[in-house]
């Protein structure tokens, strides 16, 4: 049973995370540093500046640290979050986790003024209509063989799991609706 999540901290909507977990009663910590993260049991990267929050991640000594840790333990990446777990080329202001087995292409959705919330159904409940919010989100480009797709926006993946760690393009955050949360730790407890 899981006792802690770890919430990474450095930039972005981190708090909007523990709002939610503290809504469902699960003890949660933020990371900043190598040393907190063996503190938890599952991880969260929130959505924020993925350039940002990469340089943050070596500033703060975290890159190996992560890499290690999600070899036994669950990460859940929101929007940002999803762009850092990716396997996309590294460029000159970005270097992805390396996490999971797919590719993004970063702002594909549109600049911060045409942020947008749909409908989405979510393959994992038969409870249909998940609110989602996309700001600024990643686009998923390819997908390995071990990629299984939970949710697409017009034809495109926006919720992915790799068995372990799980991806989504938008803010499962945002709003009152847990499914993806609990999915996540459903996850962690299988």
């Amino acid at each position: 049973m899981v006792k802690k999540i770890g919430i990474l901290a450095l930039q972005g909507n981190f708090v909007q995370h523990k709002k939610m977990l503290d809504l469902l009663g699960i003890d949660n910590v933020f990371i900043r540093y190598s040393y907190d993260v063996d503190k938890c049991d599952a991880l969260v990267i929130p959505g924020g500046e993925s350039t940002t929050m990469s340089k943050q991640i070596d500033a703060n000594n975290l890159r190996h640290a992560l890499k290690e840790y999600s070899k036994t333990n669950s990460l859940f990446g929101t929007c940002a979050g999803m762009i850092l777990l990716s396997s996309t080329k590294e460029s000159k202001n970005l270097r992805p986790l390396g996490i999971m087995d797919f590719t993004v292409n970063r702002n594909a959705y549109g600049r911060q003024i045409e942020s947008f919330s749909d409908y989405l159904d979510l393959d994992f409940c038969e409870e249909t209509d998940f609110h989602a919010v996309f700001i600024r989100a990643p686009k998923v480009l390819n997908t390995g063989k071990n990629i299984r797709i939970l949710a697409t926006y017009k034809k495109t993946p926006v919720m992915i799991t790799d068995g372990r760690h799980i991806a989504t393009s938008f803010h499962p955050e945002m709003g009152t609706d847990f499914r993806i949360h609990n999915y996540f730790m459903e996850l962690i407890n299988a």
